[in-house]
């Protein structure tokens, strides 16, 4: 299985280097990082390696509110009021089953998760084993994984992963695709038959916003999809479609939060002036 075979069969365009070194972690027994901003396509290399290497995953969603308890596991409460702490009473959390199966856990962003929740992926990933309180020793399967993405620091509500964490990993970088790439992804993607016309306008649109200098997040080739697809459904009026598409998936710097139609205007503006 090589990133080209991968590739094909999740239906991944580009992101060849990006797959062959994910593919070389996976099967060396690495843990990866998937690093980049959003839309760029973290989770679905994730699956498509996973898948390609018929392993199978164990997915969390990082969350400030979630618990060591809930990653790792917990007795059942009831149970235990009457039998006491007794092993089958231990329900497992995703790393506790991701290591009994010998899976790939995968954690969508990683960095949003609290310092103690991370720092209980230490002894998983360092030695392979857990301690649970009235339960003993988790080993983990061969083949157990962490595969975890976090988006740049500077994104709301992230943070920094700790240095003790960091150690553990190997970092893959993902950055936005080159125009062709993106406008390939948005034909693949849409639902709605646009014509080719609307993909460029579309795929451009969202491009300007990672360039103005009043955005500090821009677009991903997700509002690209959208704004073709709705775009399609009012009768080729791209600008519309990125007032309905835009708002959500654009960030302005500090100072400019209320500016957001003038941004979009100018936007517009230049696209049409371009074509």
């Amino acid at each position: 299985m090589n990133a080209q075979t991968i590739a094909a069969a999740a239906g991944i365009v580009g992101r060849r280097e990006e797959l062959r070194a994910m593919l070389a972690c996976v099967q060396a027994g690495r843990n990866i990082l998937l690093e980049g901003p959003v839309g760029v396509g973290k989770t679905a290399l994730a699956r498509a390696v996973t898948e390609g290497l018929e392993r199978s995953w164990v997915r969390v969603d990082g969350d400030g509110r979630y618990t060591e308890g809930k990653l790792v596991g917990h007795f059942d409460p009831p149970g235990v009021i009457e039998h006491g702490y007794q092993p089958d009473l231990f329900v497992p959390g995703p790393l506790a089953t991701a290591m009994q199966d010998g899976a790939v856990l995968f954690i969508n962003e990683l960095n949003r998760m609290p310092e103690g929740v991370q720092n209980v992926l230490l002894p998983a990933m360092d030695e392979g084993r857990i301690a649970v309180p009235h339960l003993g020793t988790i080993e983990a399967s061969e083949g157990f994984c962490v595969v975890a993405t976090q988006n740049p620091a500077e994104f709301v509500a992230t943070g920094h992963l700790s240095e003790a964490l960091l150690d553990r990993f190997e970092l893959v970088k993902l950055f936005h695709q080159d125009v062709a790439e993106e406008r390939e992804i948005v034909s693949k993607e849409v639902r709605c038959g646009p014509s080719e016309a609307l993909i460029h306008g579309a795929v451009d649109l969202a491009r300007a916003t990672r360039e103005d200098p009043r955005i500090r997040r821009g677009a991903s080739v997700r509002a690209a999809i959208a704004i073709a697809d709705l775009a399609t459904q009012l009768d080729g009026d791209l600008d519309a479609a990125a007032d309905l598409a835009l708002p959500t998936r654009v960030e302005l710097l500090d100072g400019e939060e209320g500016n957001m139609i003038e941004v979009l205007a100018d936007l517009k503006k230049k696209r049409r002036a371009r074509t």
